[in-house]
Protein backbone atom coordinates (compact mmCIF):
# COMPACT_ATOMS: atom_id res chain seq x y z
CA UNK A 1 0.00 0.00 0.00
CA UNK A 2 1.29 3.46 -0.85
CA UNK A 3 2.25 5.62 2.11
CA UNK A 4 -0.30 8.15 3.30
CA UNK A 5 0.82 11.76 3.03
CA UNK A 6 0.27 14.18 5.91
CA UNK A 7 -3.08 15.94 5.94
CA UNK A 8 -3.21 18.72 3.34
CA UNK A 9 -3.77 22.21 4.72
CA UNK A 10 -4.83 25.29 2.83
CA UNK A 11 -2.19 27.94 2.32
CA UNK A 12 -4.68 30.67 3.17
CA UNK A 13 -8.13 30.89 4.68
CA UNK A 14 -10.48 33.58 5.87
CA UNK A 15 -11.37 31.60 8.98
CA UNK A 16 -9.19 31.68 12.12
CA UNK A 17 -6.30 29.23 11.78
CA UNK A 18 -4.97 26.73 14.27
CA UNK A 19 -1.30 26.88 15.20
CA UNK A 20 -0.72 23.58 13.37
CA UNK A 21 -2.08 25.08 10.13
CA UNK A 22 0.94 27.38 10.08
CA UNK A 23 3.42 24.53 9.61
CA UNK A 24 5.08 24.69 6.19
CA UNK A 25 5.06 27.27 3.39
CA UNK A 26 8.26 28.81 4.75
CA UNK A 27 10.02 31.58 2.79
CA UNK A 28 13.04 31.27 0.54
CA UNK A 29 15.58 34.07 0.08
CA UNK A 30 18.72 34.60 -2.01
CA UNK A 31 22.00 35.53 -0.34
CA UNK A 32 23.76 38.54 -1.82
CA UNK A 33 26.84 39.20 0.32
CA UNK A 34 28.77 35.92 0.12
CA UNK A 35 31.23 34.68 -2.46
CA UNK A 36 29.23 31.90 -4.14
CA UNK A 37 31.43 31.45 -7.19
CA UNK A 38 29.40 31.24 -10.41
CA UNK A 39 26.27 30.11 -8.54
CA UNK A 40 23.18 31.65 -7.03
CA UNK A 41 22.52 30.48 -3.47
CA UNK A 42 19.06 30.46 -1.90
CA UNK A 43 18.15 29.75 1.73
CA UNK A 44 14.98 27.95 2.82
CA UNK A 45 14.16 29.58 6.18
CA UNK A 46 12.57 26.78 8.18
CA UNK A 47 12.59 28.73 11.44
CA UNK A 48 9.42 30.43 10.17
CA UNK A 49 7.53 27.29 11.20
CA UNK A 50 5.53 28.01 14.39
CA UNK A 51 7.72 25.73 16.52
CA UNK A 52 10.82 27.45 15.18
CA UNK A 53 12.35 24.69 13.05
CA UNK A 54 12.02 22.27 10.15
CA UNK A 55 11.18 19.54 12.64
CA UNK A 56 7.59 20.79 12.96
CA UNK A 57 6.90 19.04 9.64
CA UNK A 58 7.84 15.46 10.64
CA UNK A 59 6.55 15.97 14.20
CA UNK A 60 3.04 16.59 12.91
CA UNK A 61 3.31 13.85 10.27
CA UNK A 62 4.50 11.21 12.73
CA UNK A 63 1.82 11.97 15.33
CA UNK A 64 -0.93 11.99 12.69
CA UNK A 65 0.34 8.62 11.45
CA UNK A 66 0.09 7.18 14.99
CA UNK A 67 -3.44 8.56 15.24
CA UNK A 68 -4.47 7.01 11.94
CA UNK A 69 -3.22 3.53 12.81
CA UNK A 70 -4.73 3.67 16.32
CA UNK A 71 -1.48 3.38 18.27
CA UNK A 72 -1.95 6.75 19.96
CA UNK A 73 -5.09 7.09 22.08
CA UNK A 74 -6.55 10.45 23.19
CA UNK A 75 -4.54 11.79 26.12
CA UNK A 76 -1.74 9.31 25.40
CA UNK A 77 1.99 9.59 26.05
CA UNK A 78 4.70 10.24 23.47
CA UNK A 79 8.37 9.44 24.17
CA UNK A 80 11.20 10.57 21.92
CA UNK A 81 14.96 10.95 21.76
CA UNK A 82 15.88 14.35 20.38
CA UNK A 83 18.60 16.94 20.06
CA UNK A 84 15.92 19.54 20.72
CA UNK A 85 14.11 20.66 17.59
CA UNK A 86 12.11 17.47 17.02
CA UNK A 87 11.16 17.79 20.67
CA UNK A 88 9.94 21.34 20.14
CA UNK A 89 7.89 20.26 17.14
CA UNK A 90 6.42 17.36 19.10
CA UNK A 91 5.68 19.67 22.04
CA UNK A 92 3.80 22.03 19.75
CA UNK A 93 1.65 19.21 18.39
CA UNK A 94 1.22 17.65 21.85
CA UNK A 95 -0.13 20.93 23.20
CA UNK A 96 -2.60 21.26 20.33
CA UNK A 97 -3.77 17.64 20.61
CA UNK A 98 -3.56 17.06 24.37
CA UNK A 99 -0.77 14.48 24.66
CA UNK A 100 1.82 13.95 27.40
CA UNK A 101 5.37 14.25 26.05
CA UNK A 102 8.62 12.85 27.50
CA UNK A 103 11.84 13.84 25.75
CA UNK A 104 15.30 12.32 26.23
CA UNK A 105 18.15 14.65 25.31
CA UNK A 106 21.98 14.47 25.34
CA UNK A 107 23.53 16.84 27.86
CA UNK A 108 25.37 18.92 25.22
CA UNK A 109 22.17 20.66 24.13
CA UNK A 110 21.80 24.40 24.60
CA UNK A 111 20.04 25.68 27.70
CA UNK A 112 17.63 27.65 25.52
CA UNK A 113 16.27 24.43 24.01
CA UNK A 114 15.83 22.77 27.40
CA UNK A 115 14.16 25.84 28.94
CA UNK A 116 11.88 26.18 25.90
CA UNK A 117 10.80 22.54 26.06
CA UNK A 118 10.07 22.62 29.76
CA UNK A 119 8.14 25.87 29.37
CA UNK A 120 5.95 24.07 26.82
CA UNK A 121 5.15 21.35 29.35
CA UNK A 122 7.45 18.62 28.06
CA UNK A 123 9.17 16.36 30.58
CA UNK A 124 12.90 16.42 29.81
CA UNK A 125 15.26 13.57 30.73
CA UNK A 126 18.96 14.41 30.29
CA UNK A 127 21.47 11.71 29.36
CA UNK A 128 25.17 11.59 28.55
CA UNK A 129 26.42 12.93 25.21
CA UNK A 130 29.77 11.10 25.40
CA UNK A 131 28.41 7.58 24.87
CA UNK A 132 27.33 5.75 21.72
CA UNK A 133 24.48 3.53 20.63
CA UNK A 134 24.25 0.41 22.77
CA UNK A 135 25.30 2.16 25.98
CA UNK A 136 22.48 2.15 28.58
CA UNK A 137 22.67 5.94 28.86
CA UNK A 138 22.64 6.61 25.11
CA UNK A 139 19.72 8.96 24.53
CA UNK A 140 17.92 6.84 21.91
CA UNK A 141 18.23 3.64 23.93
CA UNK A 142 16.99 5.45 27.03
CA UNK A 143 13.93 6.77 25.19
CA UNK A 144 13.06 3.34 23.80
CA UNK A 145 13.35 1.80 27.28
CA UNK A 146 11.12 4.47 28.85
CA UNK A 147 8.46 3.94 26.18
CA UNK A 148 8.38 0.23 27.01
CA UNK A 149 8.16 0.90 30.75
CA UNK A 150 5.29 3.45 30.58
CA UNK A 151 1.87 1.84 30.00
CA UNK A 152 0.33 2.93 26.71
CA UNK A 153 3.31 5.08 25.69
CA UNK A 154 4.36 5.41 22.05
CA UNK A 155 8.03 5.68 21.06
CA UNK A 156 8.04 8.24 18.25
CA UNK A 157 11.42 7.04 16.91
CA UNK A 158 12.15 9.68 14.30
CA UNK A 159 15.18 7.58 13.27
CA UNK A 160 13.00 4.67 12.14
CA UNK A 161 9.63 6.29 11.45
CA UNK A 162 8.70 6.37 7.73
CA UNK A 163 6.41 9.36 8.29
CA UNK A 164 9.56 11.43 8.94
CA UNK A 165 10.97 11.41 5.38
CA UNK A 166 7.47 11.36 3.94
CA UNK A 167 6.82 14.78 5.50
CA UNK A 168 9.68 16.26 3.48
CA UNK A 169 8.85 14.33 0.32
CA UNK A 170 5.31 15.73 0.37
CA UNK A 171 5.86 19.25 1.74
CA UNK A 172 9.44 20.57 1.93
CA UNK A 173 10.46 19.27 -1.50
CA UNK A 174 7.38 20.50 -3.39
CA UNK A 175 7.67 23.93 -1.75
CA UNK A 176 11.29 24.33 -2.87
CA UNK A 177 10.38 23.14 -6.38
CA UNK A 178 7.61 25.73 -6.74
CA UNK A 179 9.55 28.57 -5.11
CA UNK A 180 12.51 27.95 -7.42
CA UNK A 181 10.22 27.89 -10.48
CA UNK A 182 11.17 24.29 -11.26
CA UNK A 183 14.87 25.11 -11.69
CA UNK A 184 16.96 23.55 -8.91
CA UNK A 185 20.48 22.33 -9.64
CA UNK A 186 21.42 21.33 -6.09
CA UNK A 187 19.92 21.08 -2.61
CA UNK A 188 22.21 21.17 0.43
CA UNK A 189 21.02 19.88 3.78
CA UNK A 190 22.24 18.21 6.95
CA UNK A 191 21.28 14.83 8.35
CA UNK A 192 20.55 13.57 11.84
CA UNK A 193 17.63 11.19 11.60
CA UNK A 194 18.10 11.53 7.79
CA UNK A 195 14.41 12.32 7.31
CA UNK A 196 15.03 15.59 5.48
CA UNK A 197 17.80 14.20 3.28
CA UNK A 198 15.85 11.05 2.41
CA UNK A 199 12.57 12.84 1.73
CA UNK A 200 14.12 15.53 -0.45
CA UNK A 201 16.19 13.03 -2.43
CA UNK A 202 13.08 10.96 -3.15
CA UNK A 203 11.08 13.98 -4.26
CA UNK A 204 13.76 15.36 -6.57
CA UNK A 205 14.46 11.92 -8.00
CA UNK A 206 10.89 12.05 -9.30
CA UNK A 207 10.60 15.64 -10.56
CA UNK A 208 14.24 16.50 -11.37
CA UNK A 209 16.69 13.57 -11.32
CA UNK A 210 19.55 15.87 -12.34
CA UNK A 211 19.25 17.87 -9.11
CA UNK A 212 22.26 17.14 -6.91
CA UNK A 213 21.61 16.29 -3.26
CA UNK A 214 24.51 17.52 -1.13
CA UNK A 215 25.21 16.66 2.52
CA UNK A 216 26.73 19.06 5.04
CA UNK A 217 27.94 16.88 7.93
CA UNK A 218 29.78 17.74 11.16
CA UNK A 219 33.37 16.52 11.20
CA UNK A 220 33.29 13.38 13.35
CA UNK A 221 30.00 12.08 11.97
CA UNK A 222 30.13 8.92 9.88
CA UNK A 223 27.43 9.92 7.40
CA UNK A 224 29.76 11.78 5.06
CA UNK A 225 31.95 8.66 4.84
CA UNK A 226 28.95 6.59 3.77
CA UNK A 227 27.92 9.19 1.19
CA UNK A 228 31.42 9.38 -0.24
CA UNK A 229 31.71 5.60 -0.45
CA UNK A 230 34.35 5.20 2.25
CA UNK A 231 34.26 2.73 5.13
CA UNK A 232 32.92 4.70 8.11
CA UNK A 233 35.69 5.93 10.37
CA UNK A 234 35.62 5.89 14.14
CA UNK A 235 32.89 8.32 15.23
CA UNK A 236 34.22 11.50 16.76
CA UNK A 237 32.52 14.24 18.74
CA UNK A 238 31.15 17.56 17.61
CA UNK A 239 29.44 20.56 19.16
CA UNK A 240 26.98 21.19 16.34
CA UNK A 241 23.47 20.31 17.47
CA UNK A 242 20.83 18.33 15.61
CA UNK A 243 22.82 16.80 12.75
CA UNK A 244 25.52 14.17 12.37
CA UNK A 245 25.36 10.58 13.56
CA UNK A 246 27.55 7.70 14.69
CA UNK A 247 25.33 5.19 12.84
CA UNK A 248 23.14 5.11 9.74
CA UNK A 249 19.50 5.49 10.85
CA UNK A 250 17.01 2.87 9.60
CA UNK A 251 15.02 5.42 7.56
CA UNK A 252 18.12 6.76 5.80
CA UNK A 253 18.34 6.45 2.03
CA UNK A 254 21.68 7.98 1.06
CA UNK A 255 21.83 6.41 -2.40
CA UNK A 256 20.96 9.63 -4.23
CA UNK A 257 23.33 11.91 -2.31
CA UNK A 258 26.04 12.94 -4.76
CA UNK A 259 28.42 14.92 -2.58
CA UNK A 260 29.25 15.30 1.09
CA UNK A 261 31.37 17.74 3.10
CA UNK A 262 32.74 17.20 6.62
CA UNK A 263 32.58 20.61 8.26
CA UNK A 264 34.54 21.27 11.49
CA UNK A 265 32.74 22.96 14.37
CA UNK A 266 34.76 26.15 14.04
CA UNK A 267 33.88 26.58 10.36
CA UNK A 268 30.20 25.92 11.10
CA UNK A 269 30.04 28.47 13.90
CA UNK A 270 31.93 31.04 11.84
CA UNK A 271 29.54 30.56 8.89
CA UNK A 272 26.45 31.02 11.07
CA UNK A 273 27.90 34.14 12.71
CA UNK A 274 28.85 35.52 9.28
CA UNK A 275 25.34 34.83 7.98
CA UNK A 276 23.96 37.08 10.71
CA UNK A 277 26.51 39.83 10.08
CA UNK A 278 26.18 39.84 6.29
CA UNK A 279 22.58 38.87 5.61
CA UNK A 280 20.80 39.56 8.91
CA UNK A 281 19.69 35.91 9.20
CA UNK A 282 19.91 34.57 12.76
CA UNK A 283 20.37 30.86 12.09
CA UNK A 284 21.30 27.87 14.24
CA UNK A 285 24.44 25.79 14.48
CA UNK A 286 23.36 23.12 11.98
CA UNK A 287 22.55 25.94 9.56
CA UNK A 288 26.17 27.01 9.85
CA UNK A 289 27.29 23.52 8.81
CA UNK A 290 24.89 23.47 5.87
CA UNK A 291 25.85 26.99 4.76
CA UNK A 292 29.56 26.16 4.95
CA UNK A 293 28.96 23.07 2.81
CA UNK A 294 26.86 25.06 0.33
CA UNK A 295 29.59 27.69 0.01
CA UNK A 296 32.21 25.01 -0.63
CA UNK A 297 29.98 23.39 -3.24
CA UNK A 298 29.19 26.68 -5.00
CA UNK A 299 32.81 27.77 -5.13
CA UNK A 300 33.85 24.44 -6.65
CA UNK A 301 31.49 24.83 -9.62
CA UNK A 302 32.72 25.95 -13.03
CA UNK A 303 29.27 26.70 -14.47
CA UNK A 304 26.34 28.66 -13.01
CA UNK A 305 24.00 26.69 -10.79
CA UNK A 306 20.91 27.45 -8.72
CA UNK A 307 21.54 26.02 -5.25
CA UNK A 308 19.17 25.80 -2.28
CA UNK A 309 20.48 25.37 1.28
CA UNK A 310 18.23 24.46 4.20
CA UNK A 311 18.22 26.68 7.30
CA UNK A 312 16.69 24.24 9.81
CA UNK A 313 16.26 26.53 12.80
CA UNK A 314 16.89 29.94 14.30
CA UNK A 315 19.98 31.05 16.19
CA UNK A 316 17.91 32.25 19.13
CA UNK A 317 18.44 28.81 20.70
CA UNK A 318 22.22 29.28 20.61
CA UNK A 319 22.70 32.77 22.04
CA UNK A 320 24.49 31.37 25.08
CA UNK A 321 26.80 29.32 22.88
CA UNK A 322 28.00 30.14 19.36
CA UNK A 323 26.73 33.74 19.48
CA UNK A 324 28.42 34.28 22.85
CA UNK A 325 31.99 35.52 22.30
CA UNK A 326 33.09 34.28 25.72
CA UNK A 327 31.83 30.75 25.03
CA UNK A 328 33.48 30.83 21.61
CA UNK A 329 36.77 31.95 23.17
CA UNK A 330 36.54 29.32 25.91
CA UNK A 331 36.08 26.66 23.22
CA UNK A 332 39.04 27.99 21.27
CA UNK A 333 37.02 29.22 18.26
CA UNK A 334 37.79 32.92 18.74
CA UNK A 335 41.46 33.72 18.91
CA UNK A 336 42.63 36.83 20.74
CA UNK A 337 46.11 38.27 20.22
CA UNK A 338 48.48 36.35 22.49
CA UNK A 339 50.53 38.44 24.89
CA UNK A 340 52.58 35.63 26.41
CA UNK A 341 51.56 36.29 30.02
CA UNK A 342 48.64 35.72 32.37
CA UNK A 343 46.45 38.09 30.38
CA UNK A 344 46.04 35.20 27.94
CA UNK A 345 44.26 33.21 30.66
CA UNK A 346 41.81 35.91 31.74
CA UNK A 347 38.53 35.20 29.94
CA UNK A 348 36.89 38.56 30.73
CA UNK A 349 39.41 41.33 30.96
CA UNK A 350 38.64 44.56 32.78
CA UNK A 351 40.74 46.71 30.46
CA UNK A 352 38.64 45.45 27.52
CA UNK A 353 35.38 46.30 29.27
CA UNK A 354 34.41 42.62 29.53
CA UNK A 355 34.74 41.98 33.27
CA UNK A 356 31.66 41.93 35.51
CA UNK A 357 32.59 44.01 38.54
CA UNK A 358 31.18 46.00 41.43
CA UNK A 359 32.16 49.24 43.08
CA UNK A 360 32.47 49.43 46.88
CA UNK A 361 29.42 51.70 47.02
CA UNK A 362 27.12 49.37 45.09
CA UNK A 363 24.53 47.71 47.28
CA UNK A 364 24.49 44.05 48.23
CA UNK A 365 21.27 43.81 46.23
CA UNK A 366 23.24 44.89 43.14
CA UNK A 367 25.82 42.21 43.92
CA UNK A 368 23.08 39.58 44.16
CA UNK A 369 21.46 40.77 40.91
CA UNK A 370 24.74 40.57 38.95
CA UNK A 371 25.55 37.13 40.32
CA UNK A 372 22.13 35.94 39.15
CA UNK A 373 22.26 37.69 35.78
CA UNK A 374 25.70 36.42 34.82
CA UNK A 375 25.46 33.05 36.63
CA UNK A 376 28.63 33.62 38.64
CA UNK A 377 29.32 33.12 42.33
CA UNK A 378 31.94 35.81 43.00
CA UNK A 379 32.63 39.33 41.83
CA UNK A 380 35.70 41.57 42.00
CA UNK A 381 35.22 44.97 43.59
CA UNK A 382 37.02 47.73 41.74
CA UNK A 383 37.58 51.39 42.56
CA UNK A 384 38.63 53.23 39.44
CA UNK A 385 40.85 50.58 37.87
CA UNK A 386 42.25 49.21 41.13
CA UNK A 387 41.03 46.01 42.79
CA UNK A 388 39.93 46.62 46.38
CA UNK A 389 38.01 43.47 47.26
CA UNK A 390 36.07 40.37 46.30
CA UNK A 391 32.58 39.35 47.34
CA UNK A 392 31.17 35.86 46.88
CA UNK A 393 27.93 34.06 47.69
CA UNK A 394 29.12 33.13 51.18
CA UNK A 395 29.93 36.75 52.01
CA UNK A 396 26.52 37.82 50.73
CA UNK A 397 24.71 35.14 52.71
CA UNK A 398 26.49 35.99 55.97
CA UNK A 399 25.64 39.66 55.49
CA UNK A 400 21.90 39.18 55.05
CA UNK A 401 20.97 35.89 56.75
CA UNK A 402 20.04 37.52 60.06
CA UNK A 403 18.69 40.73 58.56
CA UNK A 404 17.44 40.70 54.93
CA UNK A 405 17.22 44.49 55.01
CA UNK A 406 21.02 44.48 54.78
CA UNK A 407 20.60 43.98 51.03
CA UNK A 408 20.57 47.77 50.97
CA UNK A 409 24.01 47.95 52.63
CA UNK A 410 27.09 48.80 50.50
CA UNK A 411 29.30 46.07 49.09
CA UNK A 412 32.25 47.38 51.12
CA UNK A 413 30.46 46.20 54.28
CA UNK A 414 30.72 42.52 53.23
CA UNK A 415 33.62 42.21 50.79
CA UNK A 416 36.99 40.58 51.47
CA UNK A 417 39.87 43.00 51.17
CA UNK A 418 42.74 40.52 51.60
CA UNK A 419 43.26 39.75 47.91
CA UNK A 420 45.50 37.10 46.37
CA UNK A 421 47.02 39.28 43.67
CA UNK A 422 49.43 38.03 41.05
CA UNK A 423 51.33 40.10 38.45
CA UNK A 424 50.73 39.49 34.74
CA UNK A 425 54.26 38.11 34.43
CA UNK A 426 53.74 35.32 36.97
CA UNK A 427 53.49 31.67 35.97
CA UNK A 428 51.27 28.67 36.55
CA UNK A 429 53.03 27.64 39.82
CA UNK A 430 51.96 30.94 41.38
CA UNK A 431 48.38 30.32 40.26
CA UNK A 432 48.37 26.81 41.69
CA UNK A 433 49.63 28.10 45.02
CA UNK A 434 46.67 30.50 45.18
CA UNK A 435 44.17 27.82 44.09
CA UNK A 436 45.50 25.42 46.74
CA UNK A 437 44.53 27.96 49.38
CA UNK A 438 40.97 28.03 48.04
CA UNK A 439 41.18 31.47 46.43
CA UNK A 440 40.94 32.91 42.93
CA UNK A 441 43.87 34.81 41.43
CA UNK A 442 43.44 38.57 41.04
CA UNK A 443 45.67 39.51 38.11
CA UNK A 444 47.18 42.98 38.16
CA UNK A 445 49.49 45.01 35.98
CA UNK A 446 51.17 47.19 38.57
CA UNK A 447 48.27 48.67 40.53
CA UNK A 448 45.79 48.18 37.68
CA UNK A 449 43.17 45.42 37.69
CA UNK A 450 43.27 43.05 34.71
CA UNK A 451 40.85 40.32 35.73
CA UNK A 452 40.33 37.09 37.64
CA UNK A 453 41.74 33.65 36.91
CA UNK A 454 39.89 30.65 38.29
CA UNK A 455 40.64 26.95 38.09
CA UNK A 456 38.39 26.54 35.05
CA UNK A 457 40.19 29.40 33.27
CA UNK A 458 43.47 27.54 33.70
CA UNK A 459 41.87 24.27 32.59
CA UNK A 460 40.47 25.97 29.46
CA UNK A 461 43.91 27.43 28.72
CA UNK A 462 45.58 24.02 29.00
CA UNK A 463 42.84 22.34 26.92
CA UNK A 464 43.36 24.82 24.06
CA UNK A 465 46.99 23.77 23.89
CA UNK A 466 45.87 20.26 22.89
CA UNK A 467 44.10 21.44 19.70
Amino acid sequence: MAPVAPTDRPESSARPRRILDLIGNTPLIEVSRFDVGPCRLFLKLEFFNPGGSIKDRPALAMIEAFERDGRLAPGGTLVEATAGNTGLGLALVAIAKGYRLILVMPDKMSREKVFHLRAMGAEVVMTRSDVGKGHPEYYQDTAERLAKEIPGAVYVNQFGNPANPLAHETSTGPEIWEQMEHRVDAVVCGAGSCGTLTGLSRFFATVSPATAIVLGDPAGSILVDVVEGRPPGTPGSWLIEGIGEDFVPPIADLSRVTRGYAIPDGESFAAARELLRREGVLAGSSSGTILAAALRYCREQTTPKRVVALVPDSGNKYLSKMFNDFWMADQGFLQKPRLGDLRDLVSRRFDEGAAVVLSPDDTLNTAWARMKLYDISQLPVVEGDRPVGIIDESDLLLAVVDEPRHFSQPVRSAMHTALETVPVGAGIPELLAIFNKGYVAVVVDGPHFIGLITRIDLINHLRRKVD
